[in-house]
């Protein structure tokens, strides 16, 4: 990969950049530009959902066993080319290396998952005797693909979350039309450049660049047969609205909620705290961001706490000593300040961090603040964290629940009662024992409730959404008609 690159629109087998806005592409850590992107116009996005439309009777064509050989052979091309790829999103994002090689590993596992699931897309038997008038009858169902997928990705993972639009897409016989993230179209390029290295059909993927207006024009256009969207809430709830009569799913923001018990091992929340609330500078749906930590255990979970999080290392995304590199862009990390600010003039406690460095922000814990404050209430999508006391587990559990939000939480306990209970009661998709909210693993299902999405991710489970179950009615011939 060239140290200047471009990122064009790929379009009905060509790469386009002719009537295309130019754009620069920065490194957000040095400001330095690092390639140019060709921002297309709605004439080109209507020529490439027309060309998905019109490929996708071809591309559902395609046997199971080819679609799964495809996947699976772009997952060994990724795995050679895994060092190339991670140093591309640490200059496009600023993430450091060491998480950037984790994103191409689960980006290598989320395609082999997709060749896999290519293959289990299962359907049923149904005996029509269960009813009166079903006796000598039988039903029987199996799936298909939904037709043309709308793919819109964000910029915080852009790797692997395109791998988790497109690899269940074309597992299940979706063609795809997808907008990358604007603030990281390089990597989209490069990864679908290796797709057609690895063989995937030219007609399979359209990819349009552009912003909000192309992703809209994608999202209304009555050919295209389901969204897929990870992305702010905001942005979900236009998709929900504009969308009309087709499928959505939406994996949204979360302020993610972590428990910390009084009989908890203290020293592992720490460190797992510390560990997720800064990596990829909190630029994570799941990230750690209030941590409700029982009174009585309160001001020794702080110093341990401060002690990991001020052995946080800060740097260069592109040393693989750094632990944290820096926020997508400067706005981004100005907003973060800000929030910061805002929470200690409401009353809470400058425990460590916070300062602002360019794009950087220094890894924050906040001490009490209120739940009006921005860093409680919203999602802060930064390196920062806030302790908050509680004095029983109810309390606790209240607190984590009123909010708009409801992706993952993490709980600290020894008690197993307590699981059962805080299981059931915790209005999360998804509760991780002993750990944090910030733990996925990519054949999972990963998703949200309330204003934190619809549906759900992992390659299994993003294929099932991504066909419509067809039956077949068998009746005996020899069936009375009186």
């Amino acid at each position: 990969m060239s140290s200047e690159m471009k990122a064009l629109s790929y379009i009905n087998g060509k790469w386009i950049s002719e009537h295309c806005e130019p754009a620069a592409v920065f490194n957000p850590y040095t400001a330095e530009q690092i390639g140019t992107q060709y921002v297309a116009t709605e004439e080109l996005a209507e020529e490439a959902i027309e060309a998905a439309f019109q490929a996708k009777k071809s591309i559902a064509a395609i046997p199971a066993h080819k679609r799964a050989a495809i996947l699976k052979q772009a997952a060994l091309t990724l795995k050679a080319e895994k060092e190339g790829f991670a140093q591309l999103i640490s200059r496009e994002l600023g993430k450091p290396l060491k998480n950037t090689r984790d994103e191409v590993d689960r980006s290598i596992e989320t395609l082999e998952l997709s060749g896999e699931e290519a293959k289990r897309l299962f359907g049923e038997t149904l005996p029509g005797d269960a009813s009166k008038r079903g006796t000598d009858s039988i039903a029987m169902t199996f799936k298909v693909p939904v037709g043309v997928i709308g793919a819109i990705t964000p910029f915080n993972a852009p790797l692997n979350l395109i791998c988790h639009k497109i690899g269940p897409a074309f597992a299940a016989g979706n063609t795809v039309v997808l907008k990358p993230a604007p603030q990281t179209p390089l990597i989209a390029a490069e990864l679908l450049k290796l797709l057609h290295r690895s063989g995937f059909p030219e007609q399979a993927i359209q990819m349009v660049l552009g912003g909000v207006e192309i992703g809209r024009q994608i999202v209304k256009d009555h050919r295209v047969n389901l969204i897929s969207f990870t992305g702010s809430v905001k942005g979900g709830d236009n998709i929900a609205r504009t969308a009309g009569m087709k499928k959505v799913l939406l994996e949204l923001g979360g302020n993610g909620s972590t428990i910390v018990h009084h009989d908890a091992d203290l020293k592992r929340a720490a460190v797992l705290c510390a560990k997720t609330g800064y990596s990829n500078s909190g630029q994570s749906c799941i990230s750690v961001q209030r941590i409700y930590v029982h009174e009585q255990v309160v001001s020794e979970f702080v110093g341990l706490l401060k002690d990991e999080v001020t052995n946080v290392r800060i740097g260069d995304p592109l040393s693989i000593e750094s632990d944290v590199g820096c926020l997508v862009d400067r706005e981004a990390a100005k907003r973060v300040e800000a929030w910061i600010k805002e929470a200690a003039d409401l009353g809470a406690e400058i425990v460590c961090g916070g300062e602002r460095r360019g794009a950087t922000i220094v890894p924050a814990v906040l001490l009490s603040p209120p739940k009006q404050a921005k860093v409680v209430c919203e999602e802060v999508f930064g390196p920062v964290v806030s302790i908050i006391p509680y004095r029983d587990i109810d309390e606790a559990v209240k607190e984590t629940n009123d909010s708009p939000y409801g992706l993952q939480a993490g709980l600290f306990t020894n008690q197993f009662d307590l699981v059962q209970k805080l299981v059931r009661d915790l209005e999360v998709g998804g509760v991780v024992l002993n750990g944090t909210s910030n733990f996925r693993l990519d054949h999972w299902p990963y998703g949200g409730i309330k204003n934190s999405g619809i549906g759900r991710e992992g390659p299994r489970f993003a294929a099932e959404e991504m066909t419509e179950t067809k039956m077949v009615v068998i009746q005996q011939l020899t069936k009375s008609l009186s």
